[in-house]
């Protein structure tokens, strides 16, 4: 094998990407090429390092050097001075330095609160060599299984891990196991959700885009311990980095024997094969996934039966979301106890969350079951932009709830956060500051499961377009007090009467807001005023006579030719004209005109 003194990582993840990385692994190329130093420093395309907010990212090891918003145009100056001389490039570095030393990465802010568990390969090995994966003990845990252990030992394994499905309900993944295990059937299968619907969510992206054979493995060592013989993952069409990565991985693994028939010469068959999902949210219920790898419109089925009995293609059959299937090959090389002793008494392990919204650091981040949602987003996350103060935070995506400051504290788990009034869901969390309308986030959530209902439900169906116009009339200004008592039994009646948990959760973000943040609905229907001034509807641009300059800026730019005024005399706005549209206050250099 040959050696390199130097190995350069490039993000190769989707924002990276399309930020232009593939662009800087051809100028790395052209550059190492350039200098004469191709036989020694190898590039390496990796997938997500964490840190989104500062792509796409270069790192240079042995240094460790963690250079960020790298540009095509940068990489010269990277190889001449760093590759060739030794020389970091200080301008471009993003992580913290100690004189002049490089910081190294678990000791920076962003990192130094996390444990890589599910994201332990992302941003580390090259996700379409098998080779890679292989040295960071890959498939070591399917060979172990296959070679030292029953079925039932594995089971026995996951169950004492205390791993609870990642995907949202948080089941116990070791009795999901046990029940397809004990299934009567002559055909048993393994499936993997990759369907991340949730606005906001990129976790199960990340770990196919960036270590998709610990999925792999995982699914595998699965099917050993159910009896089954062949898999489906299924992942949306929309994810086509995943999607090439995945088939990569598959043909190599097939390749090296590790998947296909009589696996490590051991006797046991297991295929895999991919099924590429339309984009609805829908089919992200278990059973409405199934109905669409069989090839029909993907609904939900009422339940029982359960899928562990009577699932795809009406055999017994498991589910399981990426990140649930990434820690699996982890909790049977460590060891159950290893994994148990992270996180809380009822949720074990880490979690990985999709940090976005109002945080400085966007990105992916790991960390230990029971980490409080202050630490996520002060520590992690660097805090609320603009010196803007924290206003609450929203987990689950569409199925769950906005969680307020007074609960920053709390420690993020399965129970803590349905007794907040949220949920785990995948691992979305989005950051809001002051400047957000919580009706207008209700609403946002509610548009979204009004168009992905599938409307097979009546309450479903119907329920929530209801409930979308109550909000609409309260962001109008034109709801009644009546119009908030039948909001509320609108959501108790989806909760109890819908099919599947896209309805039954639906009305959370509605709970959850107005749990929290009732006196803004208040002010939207009595006083006829969006408290966070950003209900178009409930607005009024005006002009502070003290400040204005009399410029004539603000109505050079209005559209509608609703601001009046000489030069140098104060503007005056003309509300029946206003559009709301805001050109004027963006243009304003005096800070004269303001909304309320």
């Amino acid at each position: 094998m040959k050696i390199y003194r130097s190995h350069v990582l490039v993000c190769g993840g989707t924002g990276c990407t399309s930020s232009g990385s593939k662009q800087i692994q051809e100028e790395l190329a052209k550059n190492l090429k350039k200098y004469g130093l191709e036989d020694e420093v190898q590039i390496v395309q990796t997938g997500c390092f964490g840190l989104c907010a500062i792509g796409p990212i270069v790192v240079v090891y042995p240094e460790g050097s963690y250079y960020s918003h790298v540009k095509p145009e940068d990489v010269e100056e990277i190889v001449s001075e760093h590759l060739l001389k030794g020389r970091i490039v200080t301008r471009l570095l993003a992580d913290e330095r100690v004189g002049d030393e490089v910081k190294p990465l678990e000791e920076v802010d962003f990192y130094k609160k996390q444990k890589r568990v599910a994201l332990r390969n992302c941003g580390v090995i090259n996700p379409e060599n098998i080779d890679e994966y292989i040295a960071m003990d890959g498939y070591t845990a399917l060979n172990k299984v296959l070679t030292e252990m029953t079925p039932e030992d594995v089971i026995d394994i996951i169950k004492r891990s205390g791993l609870r499905g990642r995907g949202g309900g948080g089941f116990p993944t070791g009795l999901k196991w046990d029940f397809a295990h004990k299934a009567v059937g002559d055909k048993k299968y393994v499936c993997c959700n990759a369907d991340e619907g949730d606005p906001g969510a990129f976790m199960d992206r990340s770990v196919l885009e960036g270590d998709p054979h610990s999925v792999i493995e995982a699914m595998a060592i699965a099917a050993y311990a159910i009896g089954a013989d062949e898999g489906y993952i299924y992942v949306r069409a929309e994810y086509p980095i995943a999607v090439d990565r995945l088939k990569i991985a598959i043909a190599q693994a097939e390749e090296y024997g590790l998947l296909g028939e009589d696996i490590l010469g051991t006797g046991f068959n297991f295929k895999l094969s991919i099924r590429l999902g339309a984009g609805a949210f829908v089919c992200g219920e278990e059973t409405a996934l199934m109905t669409s790898i069989e090839g029909n419109r993907g609904e939900p089925r009422p339940r029982p039966p359960f899928p562990a009995n009577k699932g795809l293609f009406q055999k017994p059959t498991i589910l399981n979301n990426v990140e649930t299937y990434a820690n699996i090959t982890s909790i049977i090389n460590n060891g159950p106890e290893w994994f148990a002793s992270m996180g809380t008494e009822r949720s074990k392990g880490t979690k990985v969350f999709a940090l976005g919204g109002k945080i400085q650091n966007t990105g992916l981040v790991e960390i230990p079951m029971g980490t409080t949602l202050r630490e996520i987003v002060e520590e992690i996350g660097g805090g609320v932009p603009s010196g803007k103060k924290f206003k609450a935070a929203q987990t689950g995506g569409p199925s769950g709830g906005c969680i307020p400051a007074e609960h920053l504290d709390v420690p993020i788990d399965y129970d803590n956060l349905i007794e907040i009034g949220s949920m785990m869901g995948s691992g979305g969390l989005i950051v809001m500051d002051e400047d957000t309308c919580m009706v207008d986030i209700a609403k946002f959530f509610l548009e979204f499961t009004v168009d992905e209902s599938c409307g097979k439900c009546t309450p479903c169906r119907v329920g929530t377009r209801r409930m979308l116009e109550i909000l609409t009339k309260i962001t109008k200004g034109q709801a009644t007090m009546a119009d908030l008592d039948k909001l509320e039994e609108l959501c108790e009646h989806l909760k109890s009467n819908s099919l599947c948990a896209l309805g039954q959760t639906a009305p959370n973000p509605v709970i959850s807001t107005l749990r929290y943040f009732r006196d803004e609905y208040i002010a939207h229907i009595v006083d006829k005023k969006c408290p966070a001034g950003v209900c178009k509807d409930l607005l009024q641009y005006k002009i502070d006579p003290a400040k204005c300059k009399g410029c004539t800026l603000c109505s050079k730019v209005c559209p509608a030719g609703a601001i009046t005024g000489t030069v140098k005399e104060p503007h005056k706005i003309d509300p029946e004209k206003c559009l709301k549209c805001g050109a004027c206050m963006e243009k304003c250099k005096f800070g004269a005109i303001y909304k309320e």
